[in-house]
């Protein structure tokens, strides 16, 4: 297997602290007495997990020509992708304007800002496609305005799954054996890219996806969401739903309790990805057989969620201070039996009707 990528790792570079995140046990009270999982805790990058696939897509666009040097960026993001095409920026010289909706947070417009980023405000969502979709149709009129721009298309875009074979690297250096992996799905890009290499290692491998309820990632229909950076109202190509064994919905009041868990008992903090995460690995600890080693990947770290996950105002306005979930998830046959509300469990994964195209 080759995994080098093109991502730049002199200590000269930003690009350099990007990486080599550190792996955190995490077990009681989340469960019982020597049970547990690895948390790999990709908030110690510049921005974020998706630091990896902002600097991989635009140094291959740029290897493959179709990126020429100084040529304008233009992307879609609800915030971590922006930070990371940021820096891929200032590392290759290129302008970036990001795409987001009023969902972003303030902390992350003014560090996009700072980076001397763009950020251009869609105002209405699509009716059908949500504010993905709005946003996704202001990039292509930018691109058509500003002939020589590029965009990386992180939902599609094969680059971003490629960019995760570095991380399964160092899961495997730190780990050494990974049986079950539990991954957040937004674009798709990390839970493919992770698993795929993994597989290579570990044939076996059990991977369990979490997305949001109100996503149509894996066949719900597509709602108003609160928590951000996980689930989808478009479906995204990078999505490989064959890899996956099982897939949870969580709802945000039970990623909230989960993220607040986390920082009082692990000094362990990130938004609504990680909290919905480790609500999922922490349940595969419990259920499988103890002997198998569990692996799950926190996306990012706690700034930008200071003003909604840990903001108890926010969470009491939303109904979700102090809402314990349940010790197990709901369970339906499959996607369709009925829509989820709160965190639920499927183990038929299929390809919904038009997704993949």
């Amino acid at each position: 297997m080759n995994a080098q990528l093109t991502t730049p790792i002199s200590g000269r570079s930003p690009a350099g602290a990007v990486g080599n995140t550190p792996v955190l046990w995490i077990g009681e009270p989340f469960v019982a007495a020597g049970r547990g999982f690895w948390a790999k805790l990709e908030g110690f990058n510049p921005g974020g997990m998706k630091d990896r696939p902002a600097l991989h897509m635009v140094a291959t666009a740029r290897d493959r020509g179709e990126l020429a040097p100084g040529a304008m960026i233009v992307e879609s993001t609800s915030g971590t992708l922006g930070l990371g095409l940021a820096l891929a920026g200032i590392v290759y010289g290129h302008p970036i304007t990001v795409v987001t909706d009023p969902g972003m947070e303030p902390i992350v417009r003014r560090m996009l800002a700072a980076h001397r980023a763009r950020v251009e405000l869609v105002s209405d969502p699509h009716p059908s496609g949500g504010w993905q979709q709005a946003r996704r149709d202001r990039v292509e009129d930018l691109l058509a305005r500003h002939p020589g721009a590029w965009c990386p298309d992180q939902y599609h875009n094969p680059d971003n799954v490629a960019a995760y074979a570095a991380l399964t690297l160092e899961l495997v250096t730190q780990l050494g054996r990974i049986d079950v992996l539990v991954c957040s799905v937004g674009t798709g890009g990390h839970s493919a890219g992770v698993s795929r290499t993994l597989r290579e290692f570990f044939p076996a491998l059990r991977l369990i996806g979490v997305d949001a309820v109100g996503s149509t990632i894996f066949g719900q229909p597509a709602r108003t969401r609160l928590m951000r950076g996980l689930g989808s109202s478009i479906y995204p190509r990078n999505v490989d739903y064959d890899a996956f064994d099982e897939i949870h919905w969580v709802a945000p009041a039970e990623a909230v309790w989960a993220c607040r868990r986390l920082a009082a008992t692990h000094h362990a903090t990130g938004g609504w990805s990680v909290g919905a995460v480790a609500l999922v690995a922490a349940w595969a600890a419990r259920a499988y057989h103890p002997g198998l080693r569990i692996a799950a990947v926190f996306p990012d770290g706690p700034h930008r969620y200071f003003d909604t996950v840990y903001n108890d105002e926010y969470c009491r306005t939303h109904g979700l201070l102090d809402v314990a979930p349940p010790i197990e998830p709901d369970t339906i046959p499959h996607a369709s039996a009925r829509v989820v509300d709160r965190w639920t469990r499927c183990t038929t994964v299929t390809t919904p009707v038009g997704a993949g195209r």
